[in-house]
């Protein structure tokens, strides 16, 4: 069974992008627009990777990542933000939630690849 990952980000054309580039390297993937679409749908299917958007309406990237990693069962799944914050403090806050890696918007398929590799997911 491929591996299941979850793009979390209020642009429908990231979403679609990442999608492109994650189907292509051999993972399932679904879909949510903000925090608490991605929150449901973990406690459907909890997926192996977590593509996370930091800035999104209804529950921000970083309030779900403290949220997901309270919960008992979210520690085998690796969370990687992808957003435009950059400075050293937002990294630096997203990594101490709980998240495994940073990439910084834009990305590509080498980038995602990357990432991916580095966490153990490809």
């Amino acid at each position: 069974m491929p591996k299941q990952c979850l793009v979390v980000d209020d642009s429908k054309i990231v979403r679609i992008m990442a999608r492109k580039i994650i189907e292509e390297i051999g993972l399932d993937v679904r879909e949510a627009e903000n925090g608490q679409e991605a929150f449901d749908a973990c406690t459907e299917l909890m997926p192996d990777v977590i593509l996370l958007d930091w800035n999104m309406p209804v529950m921000s990237g970083i309030d779900f990542l403290k949220k997901f990693r309270a919960e008992g069962n979210s520690q085998n799944t690796k969370v990687i933000f992808c957003t435009t914050e950059s400075d050293a403090d937002h990294v630096k806050e997203g990594m101490d939630a709980g998240a495994n890696e940073y990439i910084m918007k834009p990305f590509d398929e080498a980038i995602i690849k990357s990432k991916f590799s580095e966490i153990g997911i490809l």
